[in-house]
């Protein structure tokens, strides 16, 4: 991407879904947080994602600053509300990519990144051809198909949250009442760009989507409508993982459904139900995943 056109999306930002319009290029900062340079808090080998990303080695996972979607209950508020983090050039972007494929990771793992994309793209098409692990989008599922076509001929896995079937859940925990419709377009286009799920040999996501929903407490309902809407929609195309990891990271007399854990018993029925529909290519979890050790530390290492 030439460095025209990325100042261009920027300057009247409408990169996800809350298009508010704002000049990055003049010191103006989105509805997300983020203003003209990328922020980042931690790039290093992430062992605990799903085993078809993480393998044996891990990895190699960028963590970016700033969210779009703000969810209440997010694990990594530290960097998605709080904004901590360093300030990162592309050029420097580019050779932190490298490093993560020399440490050996399985594949290069953009965490929260739409609202840097033409920042990110531009660093991606430096390292292009000298970067031969896949490329892995990790992001909330809130984002523009216009935005997720930038990357296109770059990233060779999504991997899409899909939080919400009910649009006033969506809009109590996340202020997005458009969420659901809004969601499974944006997965249509992945699906689109990268086509059904492929695995090698060794087990690791080669090409494709693979989208995540997280159970939240007192929601098995919306989740299992979650389930039914994924499966109808995309069939084996796609790989499911359903997460039993929620968390509880602070009280809030808004939501006090938040400050409790997710029922073992439901996250046994979610996983049933899956089941019963047909689902074979899904990912579960163990009760232990519920701990707040699993959130790695946003200390800069790797930038």
């Amino acid at each position: 991407m030439e460095e025209a056109r990325e100042r261009q999306l920027l300057s009247h930002c409408t990169l996800c879904p809350r298009a508010c319009g704002v000049d990055r290029t003049a010191g103006q900062r989105g509805r997300c947080g983020a203003g003209i340079e990328v922020r980042a808090a931690r790039a290093a080998l992430h062992r605990w994602e799903e085993p078809c990303i993480s393998g044996t080695r891990g990895s190699g996972a960028v963590f970016f600053s700033h969210c779009p979607l703000g969810c209440v209950y997010c694990q990594n508020a530290a960097i998605s509300r709080g904004g901590a983090g360093r300030t990162v050039s592309s050029e420097r972007l580019s050779e932190i990519f490298l490093s993560l494929q020399a440490q050996g990771a399985h594949n290069l793992n953009l965490v929260t990144p739409m609202h840097y994309a033409p920042q990110i793209v531009r660093a991606l098409e430096r390292v292009r051809g000298r970067l031969r692990i896949p490329v892995v989008v990790n992001c909330g599922g809130y984002e523009s198909p216009e935005t997720i076509r930038l990357f296109e001929g770059l990233a060779d896995i999504w991997l899409p949250d899909y939080k919400y079937t009910d649009a006033a859940v969506a809009a109590r925990y996340s202020a997005a009442s458009d969420y659901p419709e809004t969601a499974l377009a944006a997965i249509d286009e992945m699906v689109r760009l990268t086509g059904p799920a492929v695995l090698g040999k060794d087990g690791l996501l080669r090409r494709g989507v693979l989208i995540r929903h997280l159970l939240l407490p007192g929601a098995l309902a919306q989740s299992m409508q979650a389930v039914r809407t994924l499966w109808e929609r995309y069939g084996d195309d796609v790989l499911l993982s359903l997460m039993s990891q929620y968390t509880p990271m602070g009280s809030d007399a808004r939501f006090p459904l938040l400050a409790r854990r997710v029922a073992p018993r439901h996250y046994e029925a979610l996983c049933g139900y899956a089941a019963s529909l047909g689902v074979t290519r899904c990912y579960v979890q163990e009760p232990s995943s519920a701990d707040a050790g699993f959130i790695p530390p946003f200390d800069g290492e790797g930038l």
